[in-house]
This record gives structure tokens, sequence and C-alpha cells, in this order.
């Protein structure tokens, strides 16, 4: 009896180090990768500085620093908070944004802007402010399970902050999209990307709750269970707002990422492939009838489809966009000119809506995969994160919140490289602007919390 509860308690002592050691592990591993990340944002300024100005100014440790510190002290916070978290998401978020800085300096030494007219100034304290209010949901959320709580009134609030821009005196119109919103004429910012994470926790509650009428038994037909006509109608819902989005704010981009948010998750929540049949059925509808019937996705499919006909080029701008950064991606070939030593800025808006065709140029085509490499891992983990999850609205908030940055980045990459139309989205991380900055680094706070929630999960052993 004595040798038996001596090896209980040996027993329970090795788990509870084990317990403690893990957490420690992921922490260590995640400061580790943090070092390399912030090493590879500092080279990449001190290349573009070396590059462009054939020197290294004081401006080197402002932006590389600056973003260092930030990071560093998000991660002292997880070691105290959130010590489980997944430790490769800090890191992929850290170098993605570093990289974006140094390319969005780059195209203002070109262009000569300094001081807090240089959008590299703006795009770092748009930094510190994302990571901050990352910092504080980290803080703050204890248990992401809470947000279930807030279902509808997530999706109430989603669908307000998608109405802001035509309230008089608030909203802005920008390149022909009513997508903005100004404070006293000072302050700017998207309320669409905020309205994303408040509709993709809306439809992970939704989708918990309802999960079992919609993965009903259905009709067979073709090898897939094809859903009853009565299910229908939430599909339906989303897919009209969605419609509404690019029809009242003409912003295909932000339309077609919803309703592929929601369609992912329906199919998380029910197993069905149909639903993805259906849902992709419903874009491709919608998306022709809209350049059917609106002139500006008319124009989208027109600089698409004609990307190189001088008429189409010369006519209001047109398609002049989506050709230079063609050329610039052809210009840096498969390693690129270096950083600080090609042309990005002749490209329009090369430092927001072209970033990527910018980093091509300068990166190559071995730079440009090395970057969408890192979206694919972060979106993996954040998948992952999901699977391992026990609860159900975990499962469903990762999975979505994770397609919706993979979904992102198709659409832009797609339009940047003339597979798919143009849409006014950002590349995440990467592009300059406040507003989708501090919506993925939020996303990254979430999935942080959630995978933490995930391993600190009690399991069940049978047997």
């Amino acid at each position: 009896m004595t040798a038996t509860s001596d090896l209980s308690a040996d027993t329970t002592v090795l788990r509870a180090l084990r317990k403690m050691r893990l957490p420690q592990t992921q922490r260590n591993r995640e400061l580790g990768l943090l070092i390399f990340a912030c090493a590879i944002n500092a080279a990449a300024m001190a290349l573009v500085q070396l590059g462009a100005l054939r020197e290294i100014e004081w401006t080197f440790l402002f932006y590389g620093g600056g973003l260092t510190v930030l990071v560093f002290a998000l991660h002292i916070l997880l070691r105290l908070r959130a010590a489980d978290a997944d430790p490769f998401v800090v890191p992929i978020a850290t170098l993605l944004t570093g990289l974006g800085i140094a390319m969005i300096y780059r195209i203002d030494i070109a262009v000569d802007l300094q001081g807090w007219e240089a959008y590299s100034t703006k795009q770092l304290a748009w930094t510190a402010i994302a990571v901050v209010g990352a910092s504080a949901v980290v803080f703050f959320l204890r248990n992401y399970r809470v947000l279930f709580r807030y279902t509808y009134v997530s999706g109430l609030a989603g669908i307000l902050l998608l109405l802001l821009p035509f309230i008089p005196g608030l909203g802005v119109d920008d390149a022909g999209a009513d997508v903005w919103v100004t404070i006293a004429g000072v302050f700017s910012f998207q309320p669409g990307e905020l309205a994303k994470i408040l509709l993709a926790i809306f439809f992970a509650g939704y989708l918990v709750r309802t999960r079992e009428s919609l993965a009903s038994t259905g009709t067979r037909f073709l090898g897939m269970t094809w859903p009853r006509a009565r299910e229908f109608g939430p599909l339906l819902v989303i897919w009209l707002i969605s419609l509404g989005i690019i029809v009242l704010q003409r912003d295909l981009g932000t339309g077609l990422l919803i309703f592929g948010m929601f369609v992912a998750m329906l199919y998380v929540a029910t197993g069905k492939t149909s639903w993805v049949v259906i849902g992709v059925g419903l874009a491709v509808a919608g998306a022709l009838l809209a350049s059917q019937v609106l002139s500006y996705v008319g124009g989208r499919f027109a600089n698409w489809l004609d990307a190189f006909n001088p008429e189409i080029i010369d006519r209001g701008g047109g398609s002049y966009q989506l050709v230079q950064g063609i050329f610039g991606l052809a210009q840096g070939g498969l390693i690129g000119t270096g950083l600080g030593q090609g042309r990005p800025y002749l490209t329009p808006l090369s430092q927001s809506d072209y970033i990527l065709a910018s980093l091509g140029e300068e990166l190559g085509l071995v730079g440009v995969f090395a970057i969408l490499c890192l979206y694919m891992v972060f979106a993996s983990r954040g998948m992952r994160i999901g699977l391992a999850g026990q609860d159900d609205f975990g499962k469903l908030l990762a999975t979505g919140l994770s397609f919706t940055i993979a979904l992102q980045v198709f659409i832009m990459v797609g339009g940047v490289t003339r597979l798919i139309p143009l849409t006014g989205l950002t590349t995440p991380f990467l592009t300059a602007g406040g507003s989708s900055l501090i919506a993925n680094w939020l996303i990254v706070a979430l999935l942080l919390r959630i995978s933490d929630g995930v391993r600190r999960q009690p399991r069940v052993v049978i047997g």
C-alpha cells in the first residue's frame, strides 16, 4: 500500500511538472522566433536605407526598435496571462508587419515624405495602437467563451458598423467606395474591418445554436446530401447582405469576404460539401449579376479581362494600376531588384493596395513565395487551434478568423496577379492603413486567447 501511494504521488508530481514545463517551452519557442523575426525586419530596414540612401541613418533604430519593443512587451504579457497560447502566431504577424513597414518606408524615401507626413511613421503609430489593442484583449478576455453570450449583440454591432459610412457627417466617399468614416475631419477608419470580426463571432454563435437543423438529412443527389429548401434561409440572407454591401457601398471585396467567411464556417459546422457548392454558385451568380448591373463592378471586370487594351488603360485610369503592378512583378523576376533598388513607386497606391507588387519587384518571386508561406502557416495554425478545441464555438470562431485572413490574401494576390478581378481589400499586416492593421492584430489576440483556452481544457481519458 505504501509503495502504491508513493507511486501515485510521484505520478502526480510528474504530471504537475509536465504542465509547468509545457507553457514555458511554448513561450521560449515564441521568444526565439520573435528574435528571428525582429532580426529579419531590422535587416530589411537596413537594406532599404543602403539601397535607396547608400547609408544607414538613425531612423533605422526608430522603425526597427519601435516594433521590437511593442512585440516583446506583448510576449511578456503572454508569459504572465496566456502561457499556453500558440507560439507561432505573434512572430508571423510581427514579421509581416515589419516587412510592410520596411516597404512603406522605402516608398516614402522615393517620394520624399518625412516626419508625420510619411506613411511609414503613421504605420508605426498604427502598429503601436494595434499591438496595445491586442494586448488589452489578451489581458481582459480571460475566457473567450464569454463572447458566445453576445452572439446577437455582435451581429447587430457588425451591421451597424457597416452602416456607419451612410451617416451624414461621418461617411467619406473615397475612390468611389463608401467604406470610410471620419471623426472631426481628422481621424479616419474603415468600420468594415472591425465588422468582419464581430460578424465572425455572430456566425460562430449562431451556427452552434442552429447547426443541428442545418445538418439535418436532405436529398441525396450527385454523390452529395443537399439541404432542404427551408434550410436555405440563413445562406440566402447572408448572400443578400453581401450583395447589399456591393450595391450600396460599392465594395466588392468586403461583400465577397463576409459571404465566403460564412460559407466556410457553415461547412465546418455541418460537414456538408453541398453548402460549399451552393455558396460558390451563389457567389459566382452574384458577381456576374453585379458586373452586368453595376458600372463599378463592370469596370473591374473590364480591367481584368482586357487589361492591356490601350483604350481601357487610358479610360479614367482604367487598368493602369494593374498593368504597372504586373510590369513591376516582371521586373523583379526570380530574386528581385533588391530592397531600395527597384521602382515600385511608379505603381499608384504602391504602399497600400499594391504593396505585394512592390515587395515582388524588390524581393522577387522567391520573396513573394516566402511571404505567402508565412500566410499559409498563419492560417494553418489558426485552423489547428480551432480543430484542437473541444467546444464548437471556439472551433468555429478560430476557423472563421483564420479563413478570413487566408481568403483576404487570396483575393488580393489574385487581383494583383490578374487571376481574378481586383477588389478594394487590403493585404493583411502589410498594407499601409490603421483600420486593417488593428483588425488583424485583434484577430491575432483572439487566436492567442482561443489557443490558450484550448490547451487548458481538461482532457477526458477513457480506460
